[in-house]
């Protein structure tokens, strides 16, 4: 009897332990199992070198959201669409400037929001019209170095 007791106690110990385990994993690594309170904006760019799904958003150094997805604009194919997911409580002005920046000198890309003095806001769905595309490292070397700077 004493045996049987003592089983069911380790055998809730270590459900309890699991579940403990599995909540600290999602909140540890920042994901969502309900998809989380965002509302999405779209921006496209001339190009999004080195960006990838994931990655940041900030406005004025605080994270705001993430990029959802990035691909190809079907309307134009020289330019990339990315989906950002912004946090609902975010109030985002509709004369905003996007761009693409890099953290640190050779650090991940992320999209920096600046806000401009609108007091109309994006809602679900809109796309954000002002962007700077990203600063290709390489192709400004290259210049350089052949002399076509």
């Amino acid at each position: 009897m004493n045996m049987a007791k003592l089983e069911m106690m380790v055998g809730a110990f270590m459900i309890v332990g699991i579940l403990c385990l599995g909540y600290l994993s999602i909140k540890l690594g920042k994901m969502e199992l309900m998809g989380g309170d965002y509302y999405t904006v779209s921006a496209k760019f001339d190009s999004v070198s080195g960006l990838k799904p994931g990655a940041r958003v900030e406005i004025a150094g605080v994270e705001v959201g993430k990029v959802d997805r990035i691909e190809l604009d079907p309307k134009g194919w020289d330019q990339a669409l990315a989906y950002l997911k912004i946090k609902s409580g975010t109030r985002i002005g509709d004369d905003v400037i996007a761009s693409v920046r890099t953290s640190g000198i050779i650090g991940d890309k992320f999209i920096k929001l600046k806000p401009g003095g609108s007091d109309h806001f994006l809602k679900n769905n809109d796309t954000i019209r002002e962007t700077e595309s990203a600063i290709d490292i390489e192709e400004l070397v290259s210049k350089f170095i052949h002399g076509k700077v």
